[in-house]
């Protein structure tokens, strides 16, 4: 779902453990580590999206987390210019996000990067709450600093 100035309606998803640390996936075949994240499909709210998102690329299930908290608003984020596809119709220039904290109730073992068989990720680890916001690509980083300073005071 892309709005009408052309922002792609989006999840983020911070899950942290109960030392406080998160989630940090390695992108299948990449060198990029990001938080899980996805579209939202039409007729989907955001929460039930980030359930989705969260059971695809971490393949964890709603009883296995708890919310701790989301975003007020919209985050968002432009694409850098040679990374926009100007033939695809609506033209996509970034994402607008909720994002959500989770805390897992379950154990480490229970993460699954192939429960669709479509993974997302190949490697994961437990990473300091801060060290994404400095080691996303450069054009989310405004964006995950955002969202961590918002959720960080419900993580006390």
């Amino acid at each position: 779902m892309i709005d009408q100035e052309g922002f792609r309606a989006n999840v983020g998803i911070i899950l942290c453990n109960c030392d406080g640390k998160v989630f940090w996936g390695k992108r299948l075949g990449q060198d990029s580590w990001q938080f899980p994240q996805g579209g939202i499909d039409r007729g989907e709210t955001p929460t039930d999206a980030m359930f989705r998102e969260l059971y695809e690329e971490v393949g964890l299930r709603h009883d296995q987390v708890q919310i701790v908290g989301e975003t007020r608003g919209w985050l968002r984020y432009r694409i850098p210019h040679y990374m926009i596809r100007r033939r695809a119709k609506p033209l996509c220039i970034g994402q607008k996000q909720r994002w959500f904290l989770l805390r897992l109730l379950c154990n480490d073992y229970d993460v699954n990067l192939e429960a669709t068989g479509k993974p997302e990720f190949d490697h994961w680890e437990w990473v300091d709450y801060w060290k994404p916001a400095n080691q996303v690509v450069f054009f989310k980083r405004r964006v995950y600093h955002r969202a961590l300073n918002e959720l960080a005071p419900l993580l006390e």
